[in-house]
């Protein structure tokens, strides 16, 4: 596929991408990887040649570890950087397309979608969806999980990771602020690109709680099978809970 699709306007991840780079790869969350897969393949029931969507692929480290088993995988992401990492070394069976999450354009066209490690579904939120006057504006991740149940066939399998709420206040840094209206954590960080250069970032991170994320998948007319806490690289079937700082939405689309 190519790169025709609608992107965003200058969305304030694309910046941060440009600068992580391949870096992205050594922050310690993405060394869970091939566990997070192999969770989820077992879950989904994911068998050799099914098609999975992969939203917020980022430099494509759960797209190759799904292809490497055999599925047949297309990511999107909103950063060219990260699009163009992950078409460099893709295995087969794994395409990337830079393409704005909100607006994804596939219906019915995947076995399962993922959204993992706020890779789209989460960091939609930020000063410009905080300024517009519309339904997205509400809740803007939602049109992430809209546009992912109308890609999958139906009853076709989604799964979203989503950072808790309740473990973001209860663990509440001096960099954090807390948006407590809005469910948004605002943070002003220091990444290092591929050099070991410094470059400070604001960071926007959309916060649930399972209820939330029960509507949101009500809403786009999927039906929750499951809904754990987690721990990147450390997926296991756990009840919700304050300890964890992300939960796993595991939901399907009506036969």
């Amino acid at each position: 596929m190519s790169d025709t699709g609608a992107t965003g306007d200058g969305h304030w991840f694309e910046e941060l991408a440009d600068d992580l780079g391949a870096s992205y790869l050594r922050y310690s969350f993405t060394r869970g990887t091939e566990q997070e897969v192999a969770f989820l393949v077992q879950v989904l029931g994911l068998q050799p040649g099914d098609r999975v969507l992969d939203v917020g692929s980022g430099p494509g480290r759960h797209a190759h570890a799904l292809a490497r088993r055999a599925m047949v995988v297309h990511g999107v992401d909103i950063s060219r950087r990260f699009v163009d990492l992950a078409r460099a070394d893709a295995p087969p069976g794994a395409t990337f397309e830079r393409l704005d999450a909100r607006a994804l354009p596939f219906e019915h066209e995947f076995d399962a979608a993922i959204s993992l490690c706020q890779g789209a579904f989460g960091l939609i939120a930020g000063p410009a969806a905080s300024q517009e006057a519309s339904a997205t504006a509400l809740d803007p991740d939602g049109a992430v999980l809209d546009g992912m149940a109308r890609a999958v066939r139906p009853g076709g399998l989604v799964a979203v990771s989503a950072f808790s709420a309740y473990f973001q206040v209860r663990f509440l840094e001096d960099r954090d602020h807390f948006d407590a209206e809005r469910g948004v954590n605002h943070e002003r960080t220091v990444v290092r690109d591929e050099q070991g250069g410094e470059h400070e970032h604001d960071l926007w991170t959309s916060c649930f709680t399972p209820r939330e994320l029960r509507l949101l998948a009500d809403r786009a007319g999927l039906e929750v099978l499951h809904l754990w806490s987690v721990t990147p690289g450390a997926y296991r079937e756990s009840t919700p809970d304050l300890d964890h700082p992300e939960f796993l939405l595991v939901a399907r689309t009506a036969s």
